[in-house]
């Protein structure tokens, strides 16, 4: 499997961190939601894994790999996701567009946080800010985008919180009730895993429809309006 196919897999990564895949988990969405560099990282379709190698059967099929502790993620996660975004949100509220004033970088893509800003202003601080946590790339760069537009902290935090709590139990949740329901789950845990990612993507693929429909409604709009005042320039 190439490198970007194990980034996307979360058994891969659930193998990689092996004994220590508990406490992984944890650090991985805190860096997807705090750390700007963490965007790339498999939150959704992890959090399903690592609810879903929480039981005992899947577990067995990964070498070396406990079954990850149920009650720890379940508490800790969405403290973790709390924290991230947190911290987020401070250096965006800090450093404002000079935090991702690097033309030409290919890690801080002016279009990221273009994308976040757009759904922060079309769905309002507070609902952004939960949505954004079930939208990829976007709830990396929401929480900074959200700082530097000046969103209160204590109101971000509420949101906050409300956000991580339904985004981690929920899909922790879902991945034990599976993991528990489904034999041999472990196979289709890197299937899965593209339709938790493909899932996740319709809003962004959504967005850049309309945007190219917008544009292009636009450009036909002005070139109306030239031909109108050519029209009426021409008139005796």
């Amino acid at each position: 499997m190439d490198t970007l196919g194990n980034l996307l897999d979360p058994k891969w990564w659930l193998s990689l961190l092996g004994p220590f895949a508990t406490v992984g988990v944890l650090g991985i969405v805190f860096a997807e939601t705090g750390l700007l560099i963490g965007f790339f990282l498999p939150g959704d379709s992890l959090l399903v894994a690592a609810g879903v190698f929480s039981t005992a059967q899947a577990a067995k099929a990964i070498p070396g790999l406990s079954p990850l502790s149920f009650p720890v993620l379940l508490v800790f996660t969405p403290l973790c996701a709390i924290a991230g975004a947190q911290l987020g949100h401070h250096l965006g509220a800090k450093y404002g567009r000079r935090l991702f004033d690097r033309p030409g970088s290919r890690v801080f893509r002016q279009e990221y946080v273009d994308k976040a800003e757009h759904y922060f202003e079309k769905f309002g601080p507070a609902r952004a800010v939960v949505l954004a946590r079930f939208i990829p790339i976007v709830r990396t760069f929401l929480n900074p985008v959200a700082g530097m537009l000046g969103m209160d902290s204590k109101r971000f935090f509420l949101w906050n919180c409300v956000g991580a709590v339904v985004w981690t139990d929920g899909l922790l949740i879902f991945g034990r009730f599976v993991g528990m329901a489904v034999p041999d789950i472990d196979r289709y845990i890197l299937p899965g895993a593209a339709v938790v990612i493909a899932l996740s993507l319709i809003p962004i693929v959504r967005e850049i429809v309309k945007a190219r429909r917008d544009r292009r409604r636009a450009r036909r709009e002005r070139g109306d309006q030239r031909r109108a005042r050519s029209r009426t320039n021409a008139q005796p």
